[in-house]
């Protein structure tokens, strides 16, 4: 009579690609919400960048929205970016993360939870010159969507 022998080596590779599985979902679900954040802010300023603010416009939070009608924030966009600066495009860069606990859009604004802050890096080329502006962003969750918001804390 054979004794049967267990495939240990298969159980050990098998094991080990359960245990990669999991921390890869375990760092993809922590830092999922933090990427997810950050791409916002990509797609928000690539709108911006190609004068596109209607799109852009789409991606603020609705505090944000409720400051600036749509048209209004595009056509104000576009006279002061494009018009006073002389620039048809601009180049951006976005910065690291900065997770926020708390944080509020206005002084006596509702906190919200989680924030995430960006900086970003703003590089124009126009008819007076080379401007570099920073500007701080915020991305916070309303209605499960990711949407961004300015500080007016003065």
């Amino acid at each position: 009579m054979k004794k049967r022998r267990g495939n240990y080596g298969a159980l050990i590779i098998l094991g080990f690609g359960v245990f990669l599985f999991l921390i890869y979902f375990v760092a993809t679900w922590l830092l999922g919400e933090e990427r997810k954040a950050k791409n916002l802010v990509q797609e928000f300023y690539t709108y911006e960048s190609s004068a596109n603010y209607g799109e852009s416009w789409e991606l603020l939070h609705s505090e944000i929205q409720s400051k600036f009608a749509r048209g209004a924030y595009a056509q104000d966009r576009a006279h002061v970016f494009n018009g006073h600066f002389g620039a048809d495009t601009f180049t951006f860069e976005v910065g690291e993360s900065n997770k926020l606990s708390n944080w509020r859009m206005e002084k006596e604004g509702e906190p919200f939870e989680t924030a995430y802050e960006f900086e970003v890096k703003q590089d124009y080329r126009g008819k007076y010159g080379h401007f570099l502006f920073i500007q701080y962003v915020y991305v916070v969750k309303e209605e499960k969507e990711w949407r961004i918001l300015w500080d007016y804390k003065k």
